[in-house]
C-alpha cells in the first residue's frame, strides 16, 4: 500500500478511535478533554442530539478557520465534523447499556484506556497530516502567528475550554487534568513506535533517534 492510502487510513481510523475513547472518559465519569468538556458544557443546554450539536460547532468553527487559514482544512477536518460527534454519542450510549452499574475500579480501568486509546488514535491522526480539527487549528494558528510558542497557545485554550464548559456544568475531573499533562508525551511514544514507521517507514525513525523531526 503507498503512502497516500497509508494516509487516509490513518486519518479515518486515528479521528475514529479517539472519539471512540471519549464515550470511555464519558463512562469512566472522571472528566473529558477540555474540548469535550467546552462542548458538553454549551450541550446541556441545548434540546438536540450531542452528535448534532458536535457538527454544528465545529462547522461555526470551520468558517472561521477558513477566513483565517484554509490550508488547515482537510479529510481529517471533516471527518471530525461530520462523524465524530455521533462516534462519541454511540460510544457513550454502548458503555451505559453494557454495564449500568459499573464499580469504582472499573471506571478508573476505562478512563486508563481511554486516555491511551485517544493518545494512539491522535498520533494517527497528526501522523497522516490530512487536515487538522477545527479546535486543532485554533493552537496551530495563533502559534504561527507567533503569540506564543504552541504548547502554550494549547494550554491557554485547553484552560479556557475547561473553565467554560465547567461553568456550563460539564464533568471536569482527574481525567481532564491527566490528558492536560501526560497526552504529549504519549503521543510522542506513539509517534515513534507505531505511527511514522507506518507512514514512513523504519528509516524516519533512524531520524528522530539523530535529532531530526519528521513534519507531523
Amino acid at each position: 500500500m503507498n503512502e497516500k492510502y497509508r494516509r487516509i487510513l490513518m486519518t479515518v481510523f486515528g479521528v475514529l478511535i479517539a472519539g471512540f475513547s471519549v464515550g470511555m472518559f464519558n463512562f469512566s465519569a472522571f472528566g473529558m478533554d477540555p474540548f469535550q468538556v467546552f462542548a458538553h458544557g454549551i450541550w446541556s443546554h441545548m434540546p438536540i442530539g450531542y452528535g448534532v450539536f458536535y457538527s454544528i460547532l465545529n462547522l461555526i468553527m470551520l468558517i472561521f478557520i477558513f477566513i483565517i487559514d484554509r490550508h488547515k482544512i482537510g479529510l481529517g477536518t471533516v471527518i471530525n465534523i461530520f462523524l465524530l460527534g455521533y462516534v462519541v454519542q454511540f460510544s457513550s450510549w454502548l458503555f451505559e447499556t453494557w454495564i449500568p452499574n459499573p464499580t469504582i475500579g472499573l471506571k478508573i480501568v476505562f478512563l486508563i484506556i481511554g486516555i491511551v486509546i485517544m493518545c494512539f488514535g491522535s498520533s494517527l491522526y497528526f501522523t497522516g497530516d490530512l487536515g487538522v480539527s477545527t479546535y486543532d487549528a485554533v493552537a496551530l494558528i495563533l502559534s504561527e502567528r507567533k503569540v506564543a510558542r504552541f504548547q502554550y497557545c494549547r494550554i491557554a485554550s485547553d484552560f479556557i475550554c475547561a473553565i467554560v464548559g465547567f461553568s456550563l456544568g460539564a464533568t471536569l475531573g482527574a481525567g481532564t487534568i491527566f490528558t492536560a499533562f501526560f497526552m504529549g508525551p504519549i503521543i510522542a511514544m506513539f509517534n515513534k513506535k507505531i505511527a511514522i514507521p507506518l507512514r514512513y517507514g523504519k528509516q524516519k525513525v533512524e531520524y528522530i533517534d539523530k535529532g531530526v523531526s519528521p513534519k507531523i
